[in-house]
């Protein structure tokens, strides 16, 4: 019984034994060399091999079998069943491919799921507990006419408590989602929400935007959570004076840069997880990767952070 390839090894390994099913199939095999070249395609990538060293393994190997004689083919029949074989040994990496754009589409779904959700929630709160608060206070009004002094003066101070109650409601409900990014864009929103984390932290935030138009809706959602969550993290984390947020077109698509002065961090044991506070970065990363996005952080302990996050026009 033939020995069944080896499902790992060195590169040399396999580019041996990927050399073997190959003259096996060239000799005229079958299954049994376009399994070898499937587990060798298994092997390759659960090393780290891309589909250029892959290639560069089959040309090599399809240009050793055609010198030699005894194939049982001719040289355009050989490339043309070497291209099956080699179609084998890519299997796996398109399974691969196309499991990863099915798991995007699925995440950009369950985003666009939560955003409704969420909008939903931010307009009930805004609207509707809002509009029960205002009834509450005209209910306190009237009955304020038939009290006694010391009577209004309690309604007067449940007046001011519903107006706190009011201006609490309003902040969660922006902070859920603000109706400014739906009805002017992702620029206001963003300048909005700087001015209240300002407020709240003492910590100046700036944002600059070189935008001639307004990105696409599902864009600018993702990029002001990702500004959201940033600042949030600035907060908690960084101890910073400053935050710098800049909006500018790339050679491909929107940038969208936020630089603090804080404390920074090991960049490399955030993104590995051996940090607890990259949780932040790991949300940050799914917004970006349901887009076809990328995230670039530079940090280092004491010379603050600089998050690049970059999303491509086709998003």
């Amino acid at each position: 019984m033939r020995r069944a390839e080896p499902r790992d090894g060195s590169p040399r390994v396999l580019e041996a034994a990927y050399a073997r099913a190959l003259r096996r199939y060239l000799s005229g095999g079958g299954e049994e060399a376009l399994r070898a070249a499937y587990e060798i395609g298994r092997a390759a990538m659960a090393q780290g091999g891309g589909l250029l060293e892959l290639s560069e393994m089959h040309h090599a190997a399809l240009g050793a079998a055609l010198a030699l004689d005894g194939t049982g083919a001719s040289a355009a029949a050989g490339v043309d069943r070497a291209r099956e074989l080699f179609g084998e040994c890519l299997a796996t990496y398109e399974m691969t491919r196309r499991g990863f754009h099915d798991a995007i589409s699925a995440l950009r779904r369950l985003n666009e799921t939560l955003e409704a959700e969420i909008q939903r929630i931010a307009h009930g709160v805004h609207d509707e507990a809002g509009q029960l608060l205002e009834a509450v206070r005209l209910a306190l009004t009237d009955v304020a006419r038939d009290a006694g002094p010391p009577l209004r003066g309690r309604i007067r101070d449940a007046g001011r408590m519903l107006d706190q109650a009011e201006e609490g409601l309003r902040r969660i409900s922006h902070e859920l989602r603000p109706l400014i990014l739906d009805d002017l864009g992702l620029e206001p929103a963003l300048r909005l929400l700087a001015s209240g984390v300002s407020g709240r932290s003492r910590m100046a935030v700036t944002v600059r935007s070189s935008l001639a138009e307004r990105p696409r809706p599902n864009v600018e959602t993702a990029l002001y959570r990702i500004v959201q969550e940033a600042l949030a993290n600035a907060v908690r984390h960084a101890q910073a004076r400053r935050v710098e947020i800049r909006l500018s077109r790339a050679a491909r698509g929107l940038q969208c840069l936020i630089r603090d002065d804080g404390v920074g961090f090991d960049a490399r044991a955030v993104l590995s997880g051996k940090l607890r506070h990259g949780l932040g970065l790991v949300g940050i990363r799914e917004r970006l990767d349901a887009l076809g996005g990328t995230l670039q952080v530079r940090s280092r302990p004491g010379r603050g952070t600089q998050l690049v996050a970059r999303i491509p026009a086709e998003a």
